[in-house]
């Protein structure tokens, strides 16, 4: 607490009024509702829920509004208060290729079984400032809604049946880990380190990846795909002996294809780099998957030289959470740090220039 501030703690209630006043504006401006945000702000919400580790779009939606849109903030608050949440157990793994499927592109088929989906995307757009909407320009809801009913094959299981891509390591794995109950320890298994990517920072996870492509990395990826859509979400009941569909969720699922050319067990084969997050977060997915292949690379046999390679320096900075209050930390008071340092700068400027007057005048100092 800044307990040497003038007015100490009345100043902090003072403050923490200031910041309400701030975050409500100016009164002849109607005030945001949580549904607004949520309905028109939903990539906001979506990376929220995604590193904050908890999906619940109104909860993410009321971090936003009362952080004043810092996202990071935000984040901060939603996985504050997941930590108060009892644990009811975990659910079933996703069936992504089960998705109800909202976008669908692949860069490495033109033609693959279920077709290729634009759905909502920037990728077409001018990047042009449109004031149409400023003005609340209509928008075609048959358009606007429009998605795929039927299951589509994911385009890594077309490769997988032809031997030329690398088993699903996932379906071979006995036991997840919990980052949320583990503590870390290097080295990571695959399922602790993609947890760790999946509620990373967006922005530092996508400088690595673009690092990996300027050669800081050996990486020559294709988008085997990208998918966006609703999926079921089943927890086993022991007492019913079944598992209960809760709802469905909405994800964004990567899938990057690397070539590879073997070692002496292994022939040469494409690789797998994953990305799974919540909401629509596709950049986000394709910098995690990026990054998770690089960090495979001594797995696979490969020079470990650059920083997108090295485990323990992604994992340990990429949680933006940790960043900011090591960063922010330094705002609170060091006075007792600060006076010790300036002691002790004082007395070696004193020691300095004693060394420079005795070299200045030699016959002074005999």
């Amino acid at each position: 607490m800044y307990v040497a501030v003038k007015g100490g703690e009345a100043a902090i209630a003072n403050a923490h009024r200031l910041l309400a006043d701030r975050r409500r504006g100016d009164r002849s401006v109607p005030a945001l509702r949580l549904d607004q945000i949520i309905e028109q702000l939903g990539l906001a919400v979506d990376r929220t829920m995604g590193e904050g580790s908890l999906y619940d779009r109104e909860l993410a939606a009321l971090a936003i509004l009362q952080s004043r849109g810092d996202l990071i903030e935000a984040i901060f608050l939603v996985r504050a208060y997941r930590t108060t949440l009892p644990r009811f157990g975990y659910s079933k793994p996703i069936d992504t290729a089960a998705m109800k499927i909202e976008r669908r592109v692949s860069a490495t088929f033109k033609d693959l079984p279920g077709g290729q989906l634009l759905g909502p995307t920037f990728d077409y757009t001018h990047r042009l400032l449109d004031p149409s909407i400023a003005e609340g320009a209509a928008v075609d809801e048959a358009t606007a809604r429009a998605s795929a009913d039927e299951p589509a094959p994911r385009v890594t299981d077309l490769l997988d049946h032809q031997g030329l891509i690398e088993p699903d390591v996932s379906e071979v794995q006995d036991e997840i880990g919990d980052l949320t109950r583990e503590p870390l320890e290097f080295p990571l298994n695959r399922d602790r380190r993609l947890q760790a990517l999946a509620r990373g920072d967006e922005g530092f996870l996508l400088a690595l990846g673009y690092s990996t492509q300027r050669g800081y990395g050996r990486s020559h990826p294709f988008v085997g795909e990208i998918r966006i859509g609703e999926v079921e979400v089943e927890l086993d009941i022991p007492e019913l002996g079944f598992a209960v569909n809760l709802g469905r969720i909405r994800v964004t699922e990567c899938q990057m294809v690397n070539k590879f050319k073997g070692n002496a067990k292994v022939p040469p084969q494409f690789t797998r780099g994953y990305g799974l997050v919540f909401g629509q977060a596709e950049r986000k997915a394709m910098a995690m998957s990026l990054v998770d292949r690089s960090l495979r690379a001594a797995e696979l046999g490969e020079d470990v030289n650059h920083p997108a390679q090295d485990e323990e320096f992604v994992i340990s900075h990429s949680d933006n959470v940790q960043s900011t209050g090591f960063v922010e930390h330094l705002k609170l008071p060091h006075y007792v740090d600060f006076q010790g340092e300036l002691g002790l700068l004082r007395e070696m400027r004193a020691e300095h220039d004693v060394a420079d007057d005795a070299e200045a005048y030699p016959e002074a100092a005999e």
